[in-house]
Formats: C-alpha cells, structure tokens, sequence
C-alpha cells in the first residue's frame, strides 16, 4: 500500500481511538494492527491528516523508542495530563506506558 485511502484513513483512525486513557501506542504497532506491517510511515501520515476527520486521541501515538511528534508542543502536556511518565532523555516511558493489546 503506498497510497491512502478513505478506508485506510479510517481503519487507522479507528484503531487508534481504542487507545487507552494512560497509554500510547508506535506507528508500528498500529500498522501491524491494521494488517498493513510495513506501513509505519503512513501511520504518520493518516494521523498528520486526522483533524479533517474528527477528534481523534493522536497525542497518544509516539515512535517506537517512545519519542514524541517533533514541534507538536502540545502533545507532552496531553500526556502528562493522562498520567504518562518520561524517562530522562524526553521518551516516554514504553516499559510502563505502551498499550497491550488485549489487556
């Protein structure tokens, strides 16, 4: 898949509305959960686009080492605001915080 479409869009936006309150999710991992592995980078993308869409919990995706949307300076207090913990380099905390599916 190298393009988007409205059914991708909304299959990733979907997914990512499950995130839990407290945790977050790697594009990765919602790639993976849409059946679409090696599509991390268009993750990025639907989320980049997702304000057309609706209200969508998108401060809870980071990358897979925890580290949060470059310039989005709103993101780290929306976290903070949900109970998420930082490490000291500035990653969240993925140990404690990344959301298991399932549980």
């Amino acid at each position: 898949m190298s393009t988007l479409n409205e059914e991708f869009i909304f299959q990733i936006l979907s997914i990512v509305n499950e995130i839990p309150y407290g945790c977050v999710a790697t594009y990765g991992q919602i790639a993976k959960l849409s059946g679409h592995d090696k599509n991390a980078r268009l993750v990025g993308k639907v989320l980049g686009l997702s304000e057309y869409y609706g209200r969508f919990p998108c401060h809870r995706v980071v990358n897979s080492y925890g580290r949060l949307v470059p310039g989005w300076l709103e993101q780290k207090p929306l976290l903070l605001n949900e109970g998420i913990t930082f490490k000291n380099n500035g990653c969240v905390n993925m140990t404690k915080h990344q959301w298991k599916i399932g549980e």
